[in-house]
């Protein structure tokens, strides 16, 4: 089984013109796709992402052997062990603790199978299909030339849009910057690392005040290519939406956090 090639965005030129309006407000906090015609998810994460380490990508048998060892970790539920098996960039935005918390609310990894491997310059995508108790799911493993996780994109073509959406904020409203991440296609993840996502949302919250909570997520425009979700979302100062930017197989493309939100009314 061949490794699924992750088609590019495009302009949402099909969306209705109200969300198109309503996208067009929310710049400066702006997270998209660059343009990669004919280029495999895989190989743009190769040539952008090496996980902190300069090596070459693992050849296929050792990218194998070092999915099996990331995997038998995860079934294991092992957070320290969980945790060493992470590229620097990741160790830098998550601990012990946080990689525990995160296994708790995750179901219990049965079985695997490895599926494709792609290599790139320096970092190698493998294919996994897993068995949970939640049932089966396709997962893509990004290991980096030291045979670490340096990233990874879970296929949720299933699910609806604006449930994606919703567990995209959740993971970044509770820190949670590498699950984050994941929910992003694997061109976007050559885009953006997980310190510029954490640093784009922790600059939100600057003029926004904390998280408070999701109030709902509305799927405001789609075409057969691409899904726009609003996620309305209340911090301690204000309300206010969120865009997200799906494609047909339900990754996210584009990420837009308004660079001026509404501003609180005063009391009358």
């Amino acid at each position: 089984m061949s490794l699924r090639h992750l088609r590019p965005a495009q302009q949402p030129q099909t969306l209705s013109r109200m969300a198109l309006a309503m996208l067009s407000l929310a710049t400066g906090l702006s997270i998209t796709v660059a343009s990669l015609p004919g280029v495999p998810g895989g190989a743009a994460l190769a040539q952008s992402q090496s996980g902190g380490v300069d090596r070459p990508a693992l050849s296929v048998e050792a990218a194998r052997a070092a999915a099996n060892r990331i995997l038998a970790a995860v079934k294991s539920r092992d957070p320290n062990l969980r945790y060493s098996q992470f590229s620097e960039e990741l160790k830098a935005v998550s601990s012990p603790s946080m990689v525990a918390e995160t296994m708790r609310t995750q179901p219990q990894l049965l079985s695997w199978k490895l599926l494709s491997v792609q290599r790139g310059l320096r970092s190698t995508t493998v294919e996994v299909s897993l068995n949970t108790s939640a049932g089966k799911r396709e997962v893509f493993l990004v290991l980096n030339g030291a045979g670490q996780i340096s990233g990874y994109h879970i296929d949720l073509a299933d699910q609806a849009p604006s449930l994606v959406a919703i567990k995209f904020v959740t993971a970044l409203s509770t820190g949670h910057f590498i699950s984050a991440r994941g929910f992003l296609s694997l061109e976007l993840q050559g885009e953006i690392d997980v310190a510029s996502l954490q640093a784009r949302w922790q600059q939100l919250q600057r003029q926004t005040g904390d998280f408070v909570r999701i109030n709902k997520a509305v799927e405001a425009g789609s075409s057969a290519d691409q899904h726009l979700v609003l996620v309305y979302t209340e911090f301690n100062r204000l309300s206010d939406s969120l865009f997200v930017i799906l494609n047909a197989n339900n990754d996210i493309i584009g990420i837009d956090f308004p660079s001026d939100p509404i501003v609180p009314k005063q009391v009358r």
